[in-house]
Formats: structure tokens, sequence, C-alpha cells
């Protein structure tokens, strides 16, 4: 972290010494014909020096696989995590950077040939090899200029810098905007962990839309009792200018709220994640039996987010909690499960029961990662 996080790349050999992967390519394909996966494939045609690219969404049928070429494709498959334990618990290997800063693990798999095209990411990559081998090519150029009317960023100029072959269980960590450009050696699939990184704009237009929720807003509807007659009916007068702009101005808010957000945002899982509430519910009583009985505990479901800062406990955009009167709540979100002989206090038990019943964490070891 101190040498190369956000700073320069890093190749590791061996960091998952016979890595196996986590799917072979029957079950990814099975996962791109779901509609609740998000998934895309491409089609590199065309020569090395004029190389042409074609992207289609998921889901896929099976005829869509056996009419591709024998080279030159590649299936994406994003959000693995959210649908594989065994990806989930990959993901959290990376726990030595805050969830905080998590994002998701995509998984490409690729015949020779395969790839997306030299391209750079704005957020942290690490491109871990699962089985079968990748060429990477990597530059710390500074021209970002992409190709026009592509389906794809596909960067204009690319002029490589490095090149190694990566072979079942290396990993390449790439700081943002390196370019890259991986190309399958070998029928391979590639296992990309991936960090959020918001922008301005996005964290302000956040904000905004928070705002109205959380703020005492007076009730106060604009008027002009002093209105006169006007020549100019077009015209926006200045005293309306002046009236409403002070109900502007009055909005204010401190670090407290401002921390609140973002504890919310940084919990809140991607619209497109549905958690599962359970088909028998237990009531208060029965769940807090099941937890500390034989097979009890608790443990997160592999879609929830559970956060915290010195003030509060968020789970999937919402305060559940303050974090100094439930330091265990802290624990399960670090460790994301707790044993059956945690000792909940009784506020503790509502606010996992209330959990339970989302679908946002499971009793007992039968279901979740």
């Amino acid at each position: 972290m101190r040498r190369h996080w956000q700073k320069s790349e890093r190749l590791i050999r061996g960091a998952i010494p016979d890595f196996a992967g986590l799917v072979d390519h029957r079950g990814l394909f099975a996962l791109a014909a779901r509609d609740d996966v998000e998934s895309r494939l491409i089609v590199t045609s065309g020569s090395a020096r004029k190389p042409q690219w074609s992207l289609e969404q998921g889901p896929f049928r099976a005829a869509d696989f056996r009419s591709l070429p024998a080279t030159g494709w590649t299936l994406l498959v994003q959000g693995l995590d959210l649908h594989l334990d065994r990806a989930a618990a990959l993901l959290r290997r990376f726990d030595f950077i805050p969830y905080a800063r998590l994002d998701d693990l995509m998984i490409s798999y690729a015949v020779p040939g395969g790839g997306v095209g030299p391209h750079f990411d704005s957020y942290d990559v690490f491109l871990l090899q699962g089985p079968g081998r990748r060429r990477w090519r990597t530059s710390t150029q500074r021209d970002l200029t992409l190709q026009p009317n592509l389906p794809l960023k596909i960067l204009r100029n690319f002029t490589a810098e490095t090149d190694a072959v990566l072979d079942a269980g290396d990993m390449l960590y790439l700081p943002p905007h390196v370019a890259h450009d991986g190309v399958a050696v070998t029928e391979c699939t590639t296992y990309s962990i991936g960090f959020r990184a918001p922008t301005a704009r996005e964290l302000i237009e956040g904000f905004l839309q928070y705002l109205p929720d959380v703020l005492e807003i007076a009730d106060w509807r604009y008027a002009d009792p002093d209105l006169a007659p006007t020549s100019n009916p077009a015209r926006i007068d200045r005293r309306m200018q002046a009236r409403i702009g002070r109900v502007l101005q009055s909005v204010r808010w401190d670090a407290s709220l401002a921390a609140r957000f973002i504890g919310c945002l940084l919990s809140e899982p991607k619209p497109d994640v549905f958690l599962e509430p359970p088909a028998r519910p237990l009531g208060a009583t029965a769940f807090a039996r099941r937890i500390a009985g034989r097979a009890g505990g608790v443990r997160l479901d592999r879609r929830s987010r559970m956060l915290y800062d010195a003030d509060n406990v968020y789970l999937n955009g919402s305060i559940i909690a303050g974090s100094a009167q439930h330091p265990l709540l802290v624990q399960l979100a670090d460790r994301r499960a707790a044993p059956r002989d945690t000792a909940w206090s009784a506020e503790d038990l509502g606010v996992l029961h209330a959990a339970y019943l989302t679908g946002a964490l499971h009793a007992g070891t039968d279901r979740g990662s």
C-alpha cells in the first residue's frame, strides 16, 4: 500500500498459488443467461492493425455462444460477488482496503485472442488470473484520447511499456488511469477486483437529493402581497428573486450531517441489487433463540454493505445504530459474521431482527456469506 497504491502498478506472481477459479465457462454461461445478472459479450474482428469490436448486452441464450468463432471473443459478467458465495469470499480477501472503497468482482472469460482492447479505468483494480494464460501490456502514457464512434472506450494511441503473461494465481495491480490491454493467450478467466471512486458530480447530486429528507424545512410558501401591476409580464422581478433566494440561502448543514450522508451513500448497494426476505420469517423471540442455538450466529448476506464511522453504524444505505453504544454491531460490520455465543443486548437483537426481516442478514449458518 505504501509503495504502490494509487502510485504505480505491481505484478505479483503467485498471489494465490494454484488458484483454480470460482466458476467454469458453463457456469458463467448460465449466469449470463439470467436477467438479474449484468453481462456483456465483446467480439474482436479485423486485422491486428485495424481491429474492430462489437458489443452485445446480456442476457444471452446458449445458442448465442454456440455461434461464436473459436477465437477473438470475451464474456464479461459483472458483480459475481452478488451471485456466488465463493466470489463474495474472494472479494473479502481484499479487506486490507476499507469496505467503503471495495466495489465488486467482475469475471472475464476469453478464448484465444479475446480481449476488450487497450483502455484505462478511473479506479484501482486488481487483475487476478484464473485458469489459463493472459498477456497484459501496460503503459503510464498521458495520452488517454479515445477512439470515436466505438461501442467500447478504446484508446486511440496505445504504446506499451511493460509486457507480461500471467498464469493462474498471478495478479496485476493497476492504479487509476494506467492504460492496459489484456489478450487471452489460451482459453482463460480473469477476476477483476474493482474499487469505488465516486466523482464530485455523483457526490454533490447525491447530497442534494439526500438533504430534503433530513433537513427541517419550514412550512413556507411563496407570497407577494405587495405585488404591483406590471407592463413586462415575462420579467422575473428582483424582489421575487430575493424572497426565493433567502429560502435557498437558509439551507445549512454541518460536518455531522455530511458524515451521515457519506455513511448512507457508501453503504448503499447498487440500484440493481435486491435482497430476499425470508420466506417464513421468525418472530423476534424465535430469532433470538435461533442465533443463540447450536447452529446459531448471524451472517451478513453477501449483497449487504455494512459500514460504520465514529458515530453511526450503517446498513444498506440506512443508519441502524450508534457505533459507540453498539460495539458488537461494529464487530459484525468488520467480520461480516458473529458466533452464536455473542452477548447481544436487547437493543442489538432488535436491530438484527429488523435486518433479518429484510434479508440483509441470516440467522444461523445455513445462508449468506
